[in-house]
């Protein structure tokens, strides 16, 4: 009697489960060392996730200028010494960015022309006039005239910023077939599909959604998300152009009959 309840006891043992592991396979229990396991879909679900979060937009750049930094590495230029903190993006810089790479703030080919030449003249005019004829004791216009002209200056100095520092409508590169037969066109230069109105800015050696022209006074490419900030742009410094002149007008005229 005893050899056959341990024979029984040794077939119970090696019983296979449903799937043909055993019974006693610890990867059948449902606890290890008394904390349970995750499902793996959760697992996997997680992973995926965190890949999407991780993934950086790869936008259509110039592909004679990536061959070129391949070979010879960085380019150097004086744009390396004074945007060194900055990442490049053909030949516009990327001072901040999102996690997945969509520039906040981003500088175009241009910038020193801006810089240099744009924001000072807009200063030193309007500066100018302020002193001279607005803020003056001696001026003949009354003082409530500050009150209008110095947010002008602010909203074009503001609506500058917008468009210089603006991302203008950069495109990620697509190369899945699909998009050609849905009305998008090859573009060699970038090794991209694009769709219609989105062209290759030679100067900015990217490519631009809404691309409409480059324009040296904001130091960038005018593209679909800066274009409104470029309209404003233009009525406000006409605006203040027009304002200053009537103002420089008016004193002269009043102080000649005073």
């Amino acid at each position: 009697m005893a050899p056959q309840s341990q024979m029984q006891t040794n077939m119970e043992e090696k019983a296979p489960g449903r799937n043909g592991q055993s019974a006693n396979d610890p990867s059948l229990s449902p606890t290890t060392h008394g904390s349970s396991s995750s499902p793996p879909s959760r697992n996997q679900g997680g992973a995926s996730s965190n890949t999407r979060r991780k993934r950086k937009k790869q936008f259509a750049v110039s592909t004679r200028l990536e061959k070129e930094v391949a070979e010879n590495g960085s380019i150097k230029d004086c744009n390396s010494w004074f945007c060194c903190c900055a990442r490049r993006l053909g030949n516009m810089f990327v001072l901040c960015s999102w996690p997945d790479g969509s520039p906040i703030v981003i500088a175009g080919p241009c910038w020193a022309f801006c810089m240099l030449v744009t924001v000072p003249m807009i200063l030193g005019i309007s500066g100018a006039v302020a002193y001279f004829v607005i803020i003056d004791e001696s001026s003949p216009l009354p003082f409530w005239i500050a009150y209008i002209y110095f947010p002008v200056l602010g909203i074009v100095l503001a609506s500058l910023f917008c468009v210089s520092c603006q991302d203008p409508g950069l495109m990620e590169r697509v190369r899945d077939e699909e998009a050609g037969q849905g009305g998008w066109f090859w573009n060699e230069q970038v090794g991209s599909f694009r769709p219609p109105g989105a062209l290759y800015c030679r100067e900015c050696a990217v490519l631009i959604q809404d691309y409409d022209h480059l324009c040296p006074w904001t130091g960038t490419g005018i593209g679909r998300k800066n274009m409104l900030a470029f309209k404003v742009f233009l009525v406000g410094v006409n605006v203040l152009c027009y304002f200053s002149v009537i103002l420089v007008i008016v004193a002269l005229l009043t102080g000649l009959r005073n």
